[in-house]
């Protein structure tokens, strides 16, 4: 069956296409609504039309665009999803108007008609309903009511005398029970034999989203010169040691240790002859990169097509390494990027917006296994220098004390007035929350992630300051990050995205937090009552669908898996609901092409992502720079290992900026989300010495 998916820009769209796939054991072809070619489009070429969710209403053509066009012109048989169902009603003759109670990541009961798209399906199902409109009653005679949610609300539509179905809840989320009966019945339903057209999309049925192609393998073949040290030394002593007076370093410190997390911690520096520091702006279009010795060069493209061009190298000894990155680049990226990848470019950052240090020599400290490892990754000719490099650095090494656990977390030092370096204050940052709540209720989003920055002087030691933050908040994807007049100082608890040398994907976002209390019996009150808050439970499942949407578009047909959803992990400060989305990346898709796919991670963004920035731009008025980008390593070998950028402090100059925020929904309590934002800050507020 030859399906076209109508993508109305929203961030759930690609689990619907790996759900058709699945289904109907083709891809459909997907087309967003202001495709600029649409005349030529030959509806022929298909069995059948979806139409996805999406932002806004079906009256607005920004919103519907050539989603109207299907459903008047085409003569294909429509199943309308969301904002999708709402059009089938509406060109129906129907009323779409706001609902009764918005309703954004939160779980219904469905009655329904028994027959048609529901045909054996339970009744009273459950179902995930992302909406503020609704088609409202009564509705004309040629349309026929075929379910509703336990409020009331109309949850299935199909016209009498047309091929159009609607469904207003989401078959695709993870949370729906019975989304792929209900697409094999629209299967069923759907006349055959339609596709037989020749134009331009017909022969595209079947097809995925194209990533950009993946490298071949460059340059010369690599090797991994290596030497191990039977325990673990400790890592800050080894960093100080080796590149405490280093301006170019880098240090992924996974200061706090579970299994299931991460296990590796990785410093180095990029200050040996040849190494490259690679800086990027949005505004300029091109990469600067720079040696130690001061040469420098501009590249075409932006840091992506840098990197791309840089890694899927071959090392050899990679595979003798427990650990995936054998070499590469190691840096952030900061959140404007947005603007290379298809939203606004709204606010300049005062930092560059991607910075990454080559690491061909490096320090891998195994907290599980009590090992070190000295590593050197060099082009054959240049072995000999990697070796004298790792006979010079052991003995350095092995003079140092083994790492140790701290019996006991050091005491949290008196707060911070955070409020008083707020970018915004307090009334703005309120306002501003109400104003995502009439956005919400419009349907122009599910979820805000609303921040604000703080800015203040800078400590006057970078390493004092960090050597402070990771006992204070140890977190397993910490990382201090010095770049010259630039210094970011991470506790970050959240992995953004991971590739390993098995093109295994794993995303964790993080969407629920509370604070830790010191009485052990109140403190586990809190975190029980984490696991059960519906407005956490659905800010958490409405990431957890974006992020399965992002990797469903480059991620094999199939492979996208929930194996944790809404687990309670804690850290010195707070307790987080936190899930793990994985794939399999696709053939012919790098790991580069993944952060393409998921870049800015959906927990600092909200869904739909693209209408979801623009009202970030306009409400927060200032770049977010280094802050809810990524951090982490891109490797030779095409694996990568990022966390999101929370819990951050970034030096730029004499200033420090630190950001902080929340997801705003629908229920969402103004003081509440204030104070919680100033909680956050405080994790890297408390590094700092009284006087900054």
């Amino acid at each position: 069956m030859r399906v076209l998916l109508v993508d109305n820009y929203d961030s759930y769209t690609y689990n619907l296409h790996q759900l058709l796939a699945k289904v109907l054991g083709v891809a459909p072809v997907v087309v967003r609504n202001d495709v600029e070619d649409w005349d030529r489009f030959d509806p022929h070429g298909f069995d059948a039309a979806v139409i996805s969710p999406g932002p806004g209403h079906p009256a607005l053509p920004r919103d519907f665009g050539r989603s109207r066009d299907v459903l008047e012109n085409s003569g294909l048989p429509v199943l309308g999803v969301c904002l999708g169902h709402q059009g089938v009603g509406l060109l129906a003759g129907a009323q779409v108007v706001p609902a009764p109670e918005p309703r954004h990541g939160y779980l219904s009961t469905i009655r329904h008609s028994g027959t048609g798209l529901f045909a054996g399906i339970p009744q009273d199902f459950t179902a995930v309903r992302y909406h503020s409109l609704s088609v409202a009653e009564p509705v004309p005679a040629h349309l026929e009511v075929t379910a509703r949610a336990e409020d009331g609300v109309i949850m299935g539509l199909a016209h009498r005398e047309r091929p159009w179905w609607g469904v207003q809840f989401h078959p695709e989320s993870i949370c729906t029970e019975h989304g792929a009966r209900l697409v094999a019945n629209f299967r069923d339903l759907a006349p055959a034999g339609r596709g037989s057209g020749t134009g331009p999309y017909a022969g595209r049925a079947g097809a995925v989203p194209v990533p950009v192609a993946a490298p071949e393998a460059s340059g010369p073949r690599l090797r991994a010169e290596y030497d191990v040290l039977d325990r673990a030394v400790d890592a800050e002593a080894a960093y100080l040691a080796l590149y405490g007076t280093s301006t170019r370093a880098f240090w992924l410190d996974s200061s706090h240790v579970e299994p299931g997390l991460a296990r590796f911690s990785f410093f180095g520096a990029a200050d040996e002859p040849g190494a490259e520091m690679l800086a990027y702006r949005v505004e300029d279009g091109h990469t600067v990169v720079d040696h130690p010795d001061g040469t420098s060069r501009r590249e075409d493209g932006s840091v992506f097509d840098a990197l791309d061009r840089r890694t899927g190298r071959v090392v050899e000894g990679a595979g003798e390494l427990p650990f995936d990155f054998t070499g590469g680049y190691v840096g952030y990226f900061g959140y404007e990027l947005k603007a290379d990848l298809g939203a606004r470019r709204a606010h300049p950052s005062k930092a560059p917006d991607a910075v990454w240090l080559q690491a061909d020599r490096f320090i891998a400290v195994d907290h599980a296994e009590d090992r070190t490892y000295v590593v050197a990754v060099c082009e054959q000719q240049d072995a000999d220098a990697a070796q004298k490099w790792i006979r010079t650095v052991v003995p350095v090494l092995a003079e140092l004390p083994a790492a140790h656990a701290d019996a006991t977390a050091p005491p949290l030092p008196e707060q911070h007035d955070a409020a008083a370096w707020l970018a915004r204050p307090r009334t703005q940052y309120l306002a501003d929350i109400r104003e995502c709540d009439r956005r919400l209720r419009e349907g122009v989003s599910y979820e805000i992630c609303l921040t604000t920055n703080l800015h203040l002087p800078a400590p006057a030691d970078d390493l004092a300051y960090y050597r402070r933050l990771r006992r204070l908040n140890p977190a397993p994807y910490a990382a201090l990050l010095r770049l010259g007049d630039l210094a970011v100082f991470s506790s970050s608890p959240e992995r953004f995205l991971k590739v390993d040398a098995t093109r295994t994907v794993e995303a964790k976002p993080i969407k629920g937090t509370a604070p830790r209390h010191p009485d052990p019996e109140t403190d586990e009150a809190t975190r029980r009552a984490l696991r059960t808050d519906p407005k956490s439970r659905a800010e958490n499942l409405m990431i957890v669908d974006l992020l399965r949407n992002d990797l469903g578009q480059i991620c094999e047909i199939g492979t996208v898996t929930v194996p944790s959803l809404m687990a309670v992990e804690s850290y010195a400060t707070v307790h987080q609901l936190v899930s793990t989305v994985t794939g399999t990346l696709r053939e012919g898709s790098s790991a580069v092409d993944a952060v393409r796919a998921c870049f800015p991670g959906g927990s600092m963004t909200g869904a739909p992502k693209l209408r979801t920035m623009e009202i970030i731009d306009e409400l927060e008025g200032e770049a977010r720079g280094v802050y809810s980008g990524a951090i982490g390593f891109v490797g030779y070998t095409g694996t990568a290992d990022l966390s999101i950028t929370i819990r951050t402090a970034v030096r730029h100059g004499g200033e420090l900026t630190i950001g902080a925020g929340g997801a705003i929904v629908l229920g969402s309590d103004p003081e509440a989300e204030y104070e919680e934002m100033l909680l956050k800050a405080q994790t890297t507020l408390r590094a700092l010495p009284k006087e900054a």
